[in-house]
Protein backbone atom coordinates (compact mmCIF):
# COMPACT_ATOMS: atom_id res chain seq x y z
CA UNK A 1 0.00 0.00 0.00
CA UNK A 2 1.46 3.31 -0.98
CA UNK A 3 2.40 5.74 1.80
CA UNK A 4 0.70 8.35 0.19
CA UNK A 5 -1.61 9.44 -2.69
CA UNK A 6 -4.98 8.12 -3.79
CA UNK A 7 -5.62 4.33 -2.63
CA UNK A 8 -7.89 1.53 -1.27
CA UNK A 9 -8.31 0.84 2.39
CA UNK A 10 -9.82 -2.72 1.56
CA UNK A 11 -8.98 -3.35 -2.05
CA UNK A 12 -10.59 -6.98 -1.87
CA UNK A 13 -14.03 -5.20 -2.65
CA UNK A 14 -13.46 -4.36 -5.78
CA UNK A 15 -13.78 -8.11 -6.66
CA UNK A 16 -17.11 -7.66 -6.35
CA UNK A 17 -16.97 -5.55 -9.50
CA UNK A 18 -17.01 -8.97 -11.39
CA UNK A 19 -20.35 -9.69 -10.63
CA UNK A 20 -21.37 -7.60 -13.18
CA UNK A 21 -20.17 -9.87 -16.09
CA UNK A 22 -22.95 -12.79 -15.28
CA UNK A 23 -25.28 -10.01 -15.45
CA UNK A 24 -23.77 -8.81 -18.35
CA UNK A 25 -23.90 -12.43 -20.42
CA UNK A 26 -27.44 -12.76 -18.63
CA UNK A 27 -28.94 -9.56 -20.50
CA UNK A 28 -27.08 -10.69 -23.61
CA UNK A 29 -28.30 -13.79 -24.02
CA UNK A 30 -31.82 -12.77 -23.52
CA UNK A 31 -31.41 -9.48 -25.89
CA UNK A 32 -30.45 -12.00 -28.56
CA UNK A 33 -32.77 -15.07 -27.79
CA UNK A 34 -35.85 -13.78 -27.07
CA UNK A 35 -37.18 -16.50 -24.16
CA UNK A 36 -40.91 -17.74 -26.04
CA UNK A 37 -42.66 -19.14 -23.17
CA UNK A 38 -46.32 -21.56 -24.01
CA UNK A 39 -48.17 -18.35 -23.52
CA UNK A 40 -47.28 -16.95 -26.90
CA UNK A 41 -49.13 -20.38 -28.50
CA UNK A 42 -52.58 -18.58 -27.33
CA UNK A 43 -52.06 -14.84 -28.56
CA UNK A 44 -49.96 -12.85 -31.13
CA UNK A 45 -46.92 -10.99 -29.43
CA UNK A 46 -48.71 -7.92 -29.55
CA UNK A 47 -50.99 -8.76 -27.31
CA UNK A 48 -49.57 -10.44 -24.65
CA UNK A 49 -49.05 -7.08 -22.62
CA UNK A 50 -52.54 -6.80 -22.88
CA UNK A 51 -53.19 -10.23 -21.58
CA UNK A 52 -50.36 -10.49 -19.21
CA UNK A 53 -50.15 -7.25 -17.72
CA UNK A 54 -46.47 -7.13 -17.98
CA UNK A 55 -44.70 -5.23 -21.08
CA UNK A 56 -41.76 -7.09 -22.82
CA UNK A 57 -38.64 -4.40 -22.33
CA UNK A 58 -37.51 -3.16 -25.53
CA UNK A 59 -33.47 -3.70 -25.84
CA UNK A 60 -32.92 -0.13 -25.33
CA UNK A 61 -34.66 0.22 -22.51
CA UNK A 62 -32.79 -3.59 -21.14
CA UNK A 63 -29.62 -1.69 -21.57
CA UNK A 64 -30.13 1.87 -20.01
CA UNK A 65 -31.56 -0.20 -16.78
CA UNK A 66 -28.47 -2.50 -16.57
CA UNK A 67 -26.42 1.11 -17.34
CA UNK A 68 -28.05 2.26 -14.33
CA UNK A 69 -27.88 -0.13 -11.78
CA UNK A 70 -24.53 -1.51 -13.10
CA UNK A 71 -23.51 2.34 -11.98
CA UNK A 72 -24.99 1.59 -8.60
CA UNK A 73 -23.46 -1.27 -8.09
CA UNK A 74 -19.76 0.38 -9.06
CA UNK A 75 -20.66 2.96 -6.56
CA UNK A 76 -21.31 0.92 -4.22
CA UNK A 77 -18.49 -1.25 -4.15
CA UNK A 78 -15.83 1.64 -4.62
CA UNK A 79 -17.51 2.78 -1.21
CA UNK A 80 -16.87 -0.04 0.22
CA UNK A 81 -13.30 -0.31 -0.56
CA UNK A 82 -12.40 2.80 1.18
CA UNK A 83 -10.85 5.28 -1.19
CA UNK A 84 -8.87 7.86 0.61
CA UNK A 85 -6.01 10.06 0.22
CA UNK A 86 -4.61 12.33 2.36
CA UNK A 87 -3.26 12.34 5.95
CA UNK A 88 -3.02 13.54 9.46
CA UNK A 89 0.21 12.50 11.52
CA UNK A 90 -0.76 12.35 15.25
CA UNK A 91 1.35 11.50 18.07
CA UNK A 92 0.93 7.44 18.62
CA UNK A 93 -0.32 6.92 22.49
CA UNK A 94 2.17 6.48 24.84
CA UNK A 95 2.49 5.18 28.72
CA UNK A 96 2.42 8.43 30.85
CA UNK A 97 1.95 9.01 34.99
CA UNK A 98 -1.36 8.00 37.04
CA UNK A 99 -1.78 9.07 40.57
CA UNK A 100 -4.91 7.99 42.65
CA UNK A 101 -5.49 10.65 44.94
CA UNK A 102 -7.25 8.67 48.37
CA UNK A 103 -8.72 11.40 50.21
CA UNK A 104 -9.88 10.72 54.27
CA UNK A 105 -13.78 11.52 54.25
CA UNK A 106 -13.32 10.02 58.09
CA UNK A 107 -15.18 12.31 60.95
CA UNK A 108 -12.14 13.83 62.08
CA UNK A 109 -10.98 15.15 59.10
CA UNK A 110 -14.08 17.52 60.32
CA UNK A 111 -11.19 18.98 63.15
CA UNK A 112 -10.69 23.26 62.48
CA UNK A 113 -7.07 22.97 64.16
CA UNK A 114 -5.81 23.99 60.62
CA UNK A 115 -8.59 26.25 58.91
CA UNK A 116 -11.76 26.28 58.04
CA UNK A 117 -11.24 22.11 58.60
CA UNK A 118 -8.55 19.51 57.71
CA UNK A 119 -11.16 18.08 54.69
CA UNK A 120 -11.11 21.61 53.43
CA UNK A 121 -8.14 22.32 53.29
CA UNK A 122 -7.43 18.76 51.60
CA UNK A 123 -10.44 19.97 48.95
CA UNK A 124 -7.87 22.58 48.80
CA UNK A 125 -5.39 20.58 48.11
CA UNK A 126 -6.92 18.31 45.34
CA UNK A 127 -7.75 21.39 43.79
CA UNK A 128 -4.22 22.88 43.80
CA UNK A 129 -3.25 19.27 41.78
CA UNK A 130 -5.39 19.39 39.48
CA UNK A 131 -5.03 23.17 38.34
CA UNK A 132 -1.19 22.60 38.39
CA UNK A 133 -0.96 19.37 36.46
CA UNK A 134 0.17 19.08 33.31
CA UNK A 135 1.39 15.51 32.49
CA UNK A 136 -0.36 13.52 35.15
CA UNK A 137 -3.95 11.33 34.64
CA UNK A 138 -5.71 11.50 37.95
CA UNK A 139 -7.98 9.59 39.76
CA UNK A 140 -9.74 10.17 43.33
CA UNK A 141 -10.89 7.90 45.48
CA UNK A 142 -12.91 9.13 48.99
CA UNK A 143 -12.94 6.51 51.96
CA UNK A 144 -13.98 6.32 55.34
CA UNK A 145 -15.22 3.05 56.79
CA UNK A 146 -16.12 2.04 52.90
CA UNK A 147 -14.16 3.50 49.84
CA UNK A 148 -16.13 5.30 46.83
CA UNK A 149 -14.63 5.87 43.38
CA UNK A 150 -15.17 9.31 42.74
CA UNK A 151 -13.56 9.45 39.68
CA UNK A 152 -11.51 7.14 37.61
CA UNK A 153 -8.08 7.69 36.22
CA UNK A 154 -8.73 10.43 33.55
CA UNK A 155 -7.38 13.30 32.03
CA UNK A 156 -10.24 15.62 32.44
CA UNK A 157 -9.62 16.95 35.19
CA UNK A 158 -12.12 19.46 35.76
CA UNK A 159 -15.09 16.86 36.10
CA UNK A 160 -12.34 15.77 39.43
CA UNK A 161 -13.12 19.50 40.48
CA UNK A 162 -16.99 19.47 39.72
CA UNK A 163 -17.13 16.75 42.32
CA UNK A 164 -14.74 18.37 45.09
CA UNK A 165 -17.78 20.95 46.64
CA UNK A 166 -20.07 17.48 47.22
CA UNK A 167 -17.47 15.56 48.96
CA UNK A 168 -18.37 15.82 52.85
CA UNK A 169 -18.18 13.32 55.53
CA UNK A 170 -21.82 13.07 56.02
CA UNK A 171 -21.22 10.53 52.66
CA UNK A 172 -20.59 7.82 54.93
CA UNK A 173 -23.16 6.39 57.48
CA UNK A 174 -20.62 4.35 58.97
CA UNK A 175 -17.37 6.49 60.98
CA UNK A 176 -13.64 5.30 60.55
CA UNK A 177 -11.37 4.98 58.77
CA UNK A 178 -10.24 1.43 56.77
CA UNK A 179 -7.23 2.50 54.46
CA UNK A 180 -6.86 -1.24 53.26
CA UNK A 181 -10.16 -1.11 51.53
CA UNK A 182 -8.75 2.31 49.73
CA UNK A 183 -6.02 1.35 48.58
CA UNK A 184 -7.22 -2.23 47.28
CA UNK A 185 -9.87 0.20 44.96
CA UNK A 186 -6.98 2.03 44.26
CA UNK A 187 -5.02 -1.19 42.62
CA UNK A 188 -7.44 -2.45 40.59
CA UNK A 189 -7.52 1.27 39.17
CA UNK A 190 -3.66 1.09 38.57
CA UNK A 191 -3.64 -2.20 37.27
CA UNK A 192 -5.92 -1.60 34.17
CA UNK A 193 -3.35 1.39 33.46
CA UNK A 194 0.21 0.19 31.27
CA UNK A 195 2.73 -1.33 33.33
CA UNK A 196 5.29 0.93 31.25
CA UNK A 197 4.22 4.50 33.08
CA UNK A 198 4.48 5.88 36.48
CA UNK A 199 1.84 4.39 39.25
CA UNK A 200 1.50 6.22 42.67
CA UNK A 201 -1.00 6.53 45.19
CA UNK A 202 -1.20 9.98 46.99
CA UNK A 203 -2.92 10.04 50.50
CA UNK A 204 -4.39 12.96 52.13
CA UNK A 205 -5.58 12.14 55.42
CA UNK A 206 -4.61 13.52 59.29
CA UNK A 207 -3.16 9.66 59.90
CA UNK A 208 -5.84 8.22 62.36
CA UNK A 209 -5.75 4.59 61.56
CA UNK A 210 -5.48 1.67 63.41
CA UNK A 211 -5.46 -1.40 61.00
CA UNK A 212 -3.41 -4.34 61.31
CA UNK A 213 -0.79 -5.07 58.52
CA UNK A 214 -1.18 -1.54 56.81
CA UNK A 215 2.50 -1.46 56.80
CA UNK A 216 2.57 -4.42 54.65
CA UNK A 217 0.07 -3.69 52.49
CA UNK A 218 1.83 -0.99 51.53
CA UNK A 219 5.23 -2.59 51.39
CA UNK A 220 3.55 -5.72 49.05
CA UNK A 221 2.39 -1.99 46.57
CA UNK A 222 6.08 -0.89 46.32
CA UNK A 223 6.98 -4.10 45.47
CA UNK A 224 4.26 -3.83 42.56
CA UNK A 225 5.74 -0.59 41.09
CA UNK A 226 3.28 1.68 42.89
CA UNK A 227 4.61 4.25 44.98
CA UNK A 228 2.42 5.81 48.47
CA UNK A 229 3.17 9.22 48.79
CA UNK A 230 1.15 10.93 52.11
CA UNK A 231 0.07 14.30 52.74
CA UNK A 232 -0.86 15.42 56.18
CA UNK A 233 -3.17 17.59 56.74
CA UNK A 234 -3.88 19.17 60.56
CA UNK A 235 -1.72 19.75 63.66
CA UNK A 236 0.27 17.55 65.87
CA UNK A 237 -1.60 20.05 68.63
CA UNK A 238 -4.61 18.24 67.21
CA UNK A 239 -8.72 19.38 68.49
CA UNK A 240 -11.83 17.92 69.26
CA UNK A 241 -13.79 16.47 66.25
CA UNK A 242 -17.42 18.00 65.59
CA UNK A 243 -20.60 15.60 66.22
CA UNK A 244 -21.58 16.84 63.18
CA UNK A 245 -20.69 19.09 60.44
CA UNK A 246 -21.85 23.05 60.86
CA UNK A 247 -22.82 22.11 65.27
CA UNK A 248 -21.16 22.75 68.25
CA UNK A 249 -21.80 19.04 69.95
CA UNK A 250 -18.09 17.39 70.01
CA UNK A 251 -17.71 13.74 69.91
CA UNK A 252 -17.19 12.32 73.21
CA UNK A 253 -16.38 8.77 74.27
CA UNK A 254 -18.57 6.23 76.96
CA UNK A 255 -16.90 7.58 79.98
CA UNK A 256 -18.14 11.64 78.45
CA UNK A 257 -14.95 12.60 77.76
CA UNK A 258 -14.12 15.19 74.71
CA UNK A 259 -12.39 13.02 71.67
CA UNK A 260 -9.39 14.99 70.37
CA UNK A 261 -7.68 14.28 67.07
CA UNK A 262 -4.13 15.25 65.60
CA UNK A 263 -2.03 14.76 62.94
CA UNK A 264 -0.29 11.26 63.00
CA UNK A 265 2.72 12.61 61.48
CA UNK A 266 5.27 9.82 62.69
CA UNK A 267 2.38 7.30 61.05
CA UNK A 268 2.17 9.31 57.59
CA UNK A 269 5.95 9.55 57.65
CA UNK A 270 6.31 6.26 57.99
CA UNK A 271 3.78 4.71 55.34
CA UNK A 272 5.31 7.41 52.61
CA UNK A 273 8.99 5.64 53.35
CA UNK A 274 7.61 2.45 53.18
CA UNK A 275 6.15 3.22 50.25
CA UNK A 276 8.92 4.71 48.43
CA UNK A 277 7.12 7.61 48.52
CA UNK A 278 7.45 11.34 49.92
CA UNK A 279 5.75 12.37 53.00
CA UNK A 280 4.29 16.10 52.98
CA UNK A 281 2.52 18.34 55.22
CA UNK A 282 -0.40 20.45 53.51
CA UNK A 283 -0.17 24.54 54.11
CA UNK A 284 -1.29 27.26 51.83
CA UNK A 285 1.53 27.37 49.14
CA UNK A 286 1.35 25.06 45.82
CA UNK A 287 5.11 23.48 46.92
CA UNK A 288 3.54 20.92 47.85
CA UNK A 289 1.48 20.04 45.31
CA UNK A 290 4.16 20.27 42.47
CA UNK A 291 6.37 17.87 44.51
CA UNK A 292 3.94 15.47 44.50
CA UNK A 293 3.08 15.63 41.04
CA UNK A 294 6.64 15.89 40.17
CA UNK A 295 7.29 12.81 41.76
CA UNK A 296 4.49 11.15 40.08
CA UNK A 297 5.32 11.91 36.67
CA UNK A 298 9.24 10.80 37.54
CA UNK A 299 9.13 7.27 36.52
CA UNK A 300 7.37 7.55 33.22
CA UNK A 301 9.86 10.25 31.90
CA UNK A 302 11.27 8.33 29.47
CA UNK A 303 7.90 6.73 28.23
CA UNK A 304 6.32 10.02 27.31
CA UNK A 305 9.54 11.50 25.70
CA UNK A 306 8.72 8.95 22.86
CA UNK A 307 8.25 10.82 19.89
CA UNK A 308 6.61 8.25 17.78
CA UNK A 309 3.43 9.74 15.68
CA UNK A 310 0.60 7.20 13.56
CA UNK A 311 -0.69 8.11 10.73
CA UNK A 312 -4.53 8.90 10.03
CA UNK A 313 -6.49 8.66 7.05
CA UNK A 314 -8.90 10.52 5.51
CA UNK A 315 -11.37 8.58 4.55
CA UNK A 316 -13.12 9.88 1.33
CA UNK A 317 -15.89 6.80 0.93
CA UNK A 318 -18.88 9.19 1.60
CA UNK A 319 -18.28 10.75 -2.11
CA UNK A 320 -19.84 8.06 -3.38
CA UNK A 321 -22.60 8.26 -2.24
CA UNK A 322 -24.11 11.27 -2.71
CA UNK A 323 -24.18 10.52 -6.80
CA UNK A 324 -25.71 6.95 -5.83
CA UNK A 325 -28.74 8.65 -3.92
CA UNK A 326 -29.21 11.06 -6.63
CA UNK A 327 -29.24 8.14 -9.12
CA UNK A 328 -31.81 6.10 -6.69
CA UNK A 329 -34.47 9.23 -6.04
CA UNK A 330 -36.50 8.56 -9.38
CA UNK A 331 -36.80 4.87 -8.32
CA UNK A 332 -38.59 6.21 -4.80
CA UNK A 333 -40.86 8.85 -6.95
CA UNK A 334 -44.65 7.86 -6.59
CA UNK A 335 -46.27 7.19 -9.81
CA UNK A 336 -48.90 9.47 -10.49
CA UNK A 337 -52.47 8.34 -10.86
CA UNK A 338 -54.39 8.26 -13.84
CA UNK A 339 -57.21 10.00 -14.68
CA UNK A 340 -60.17 8.08 -15.48
CA UNK A 341 -61.99 9.43 -18.86
CA UNK A 342 -66.42 8.83 -18.36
Amino acid sequence: MPEAGFHFARPEWLWALLGLLPVLAWLIFSVTRPHKGPIHLYADEHLLPHLTGVRELNVNERWGRFVRWALLWILAVIAMAGPRWDFTDIEAFSPGSDLIVLLDISRSMNVADVQPSRLARARQEIQDLVQLNREVRIGLIAFASVAHIVSPITEDGQSILNALPALTTDLTSLQGSRLNAALDRAEQLLSGQPAEGGRSILLISDGDFDEPGLLERIKALADNGIQLHTLGVGTTAGGPIPARIGQSDLLRDRSGQIIDSRLNRGLLAQMAKTGEGTFLRADFRDDDSQEILERAAKDATAATEANEKTRVWNERFYWMLLPLLIILIPVFRRPQPQETKP
